[in-house]
């Protein structure tokens, strides 16, 4: 009889009565009883900016899905691509594979330098249409958004996130160590990739790109009912950006570890290049203006989460109104616009019960008053294995722990306060001990089914959890082990800052 993996919603109340049983066993502990069920309600309501995040990205791009701009747009980019492999190097390298590696060091960079995270949410439902049109399936546009984000989140030089807050209550100088943290970047990196081009390698099949004379009909048969919609979308959007950039374009500061760049010019520079492409995009096409629309709210994104500290509230906004402005666009009516971004919040609704549901494990563990206890008992462990073994122990427990608290911020802020002057005690560099908590958050990030953003990933790439884990498993086994290997070097090189 073949075993079948249990559903998502059973497998994260399981893990909830498990962590409510634990709290009747660990001394100590507050035992949970019907907090088992309030925790989910509790659960909700802590995670409530994620949840609304991802009803908003999935109407924001049922609303633009339904435009079709994405379709042709890829459609476009794909017959250019493949004009490209009249060149002999191209055609060796495969258009596929240089657009797997580009997308994926460029998310991987994401993940490293400011903390990709939630944000791939968004970008996975752009990606996986992309690597559809090349031919692949919906593993590899998830593994070329989220995997390199993560990847590169767990490899990270400067993430705020995790190195920030550790080295931070560690008592160690804000990003130090990054030369050695950088080549593990590339090795991890380098590894991801790998992975995602063997297997891409198996799984495509040829895709029949439409022809210029096929989509010029598309576009007169699905011509919006008003062209001076989009026009007047262009004026409206202007005069809004216009306004942000007088009162807001000065306070523009690009921030960069512990570095700060003044960039009181990018705004009004990025605002005008919108002005002058949705211009010439216009010329063409309202698909065109719209996809032109999409990639400057990407654009939008990273200049405000890097000079800005946008998060969840103004990514929301952004995204809200770049679907709004597509409906309008494509002459939708409101009546219209309103049944689209239900029906994507509809769909992706899954998504956000499974992220308020995992939410409520962390509520009681944190209720029960067990995690201090947990970790202290392990700590004492750690003190009789060495310092390759205490090494070991740390990147192990803070592995496990992540299955379960894929938070790197609580996680720091409960972890290294006990882990970093344990590592005084047995003579092992604090620096190694923050390594050992950036590897064990991040790997497991990309399999524990606690994660709200790899659900909401998964909902919107339509993969049930169980699929991805058949998928994923072997290679989180093999980062696991080569982020060993990375972490006890640092006992044995001479590294700065280690």
């Amino acid at each position: 009889m073949k075993l079948k993996v249990p559903n998502t919603y059973v497998i994260i109340f399981s893990v909830l009565i498990l962590c409510a049983v634990s709290t009747w066993l660990v001394p100590g502990g507050k035992p949970q009883t019907w907090q088992v069920l309030s925790a989910l309600y509790e659960g909700f309501s802590k995670q409530a900016g994620i949840i609304s995040f991802v009803l908003i990205i999935g109407g924001a791009f049922w609303l633009i899905n339904s435009t079709k701009a994405v379709d042709d747009g890829i459609m476009r980019f794909i017959r250019f691509v493949q004009r490209l492999e009249r060149y002999q190097m191209v055609r060796r390298l495969g258009v596929g594979n240089i657009v797997i590696v580009l997308v994926m060091l460029l998310f991987g960079l994401f993940g490293a330098v400011f903390g990709m995270s939630e944000e791939t949410i968004a970008f996975v439902a752009v990606v996986i249409p992309l690597a559809r049109s090349l031919g692949y399936d919906n593993f590899v546009g998830v593994c070329m958004v989220y995997l390199a984000a993560h990847v590169g989140f767990a490899g990270a030089m400067l993430n705020p996130f995790t190195i920030g807050i550790a080295q931070d209550m560690s008592g160690l100088p804000l990003f130090s160590g990054i030369e050695y943290r950088t080549i593990c970047w590339v090795v991890l990196m380098a590894c991801a990739i790998a992975f995602v081009l063997w297997y891409a390698c198996g799984h495509r099949t040829e895709v029949k790109v439409a022809e210029p004379e096929t989509l010029a009909q598309t576009d007169e048969a699905e011509a919006p009912k008003s062209k001076v919609r989009p026009w007047i979308c262009l004026g409206i959007l202007t005069a809004i950006l216009t306004g942000f950039c007088i009162t807001s374009a000065a306070d523009c500061v690009i921030k960069v570890g512990q570095s700060t760049y003044p960039a009181p010019y990018l705004l009004w520079i990025v605002s005008a290049a919108f002005v002058v492409v949705s211009i010439i995009a216009l010329r063409k096409s309202h698909r065109m203006f719209i996809l032109n629309l999409l990639m400057f709210s990407i654009l939008y994104l990273i200049v405000g989460a890097m000079g800005y500290g946008w998060y969840l509230p103004e990514i929301c906004a952004l995204f809200m109104g770049l679907g709004i402005a597509a409906g309008f666009s494509a002459s939708y009516s409101a009546d219209h616009i309103a049944t689209e971004f239900v029906a994507g919040a509809k769909d992706i609704f899954s998504a956000a019960l499974i992220i308020g549901f995992a939410a409520g494990i962390i509520e009681i563990l944190q209720n029960g008053e067990v995690i201090d206890t947990m970790l202290r008992s392990m700590a004492d462990a750690l003190a009789t294995a060495g310092r390759e073994g205490a090494l070991a122990l740390m990147y192990g427990i803070q592995t496990v722990i992540n299955i379960f608290i894929p938070s790197a911020s609580a996680k720091a802020a409960v972890t290294m306060p006990i882990m970093a002057p344990f590592s005084d005690m047995i003579n092992l560099s604090r620096q190694s001990t923050v390594l050992a908590f950036q590897f064990g958050d991040g790997i497991t990030n990309m399999i524990t089914p606690c994660s709200g953003v790899l659900i909401a990933v998964l909902s919107i790439a339509k993969i049930p959890y169980e699929q991805w884990v058949k998928f994923i498993w072997k290679f989180i086994l093999a980062m696991m082990v080569i982020a060993g290997v990375l972490l006890l070097l640092t006992l044995y090189l001479d590294l700065p800052g280690f």
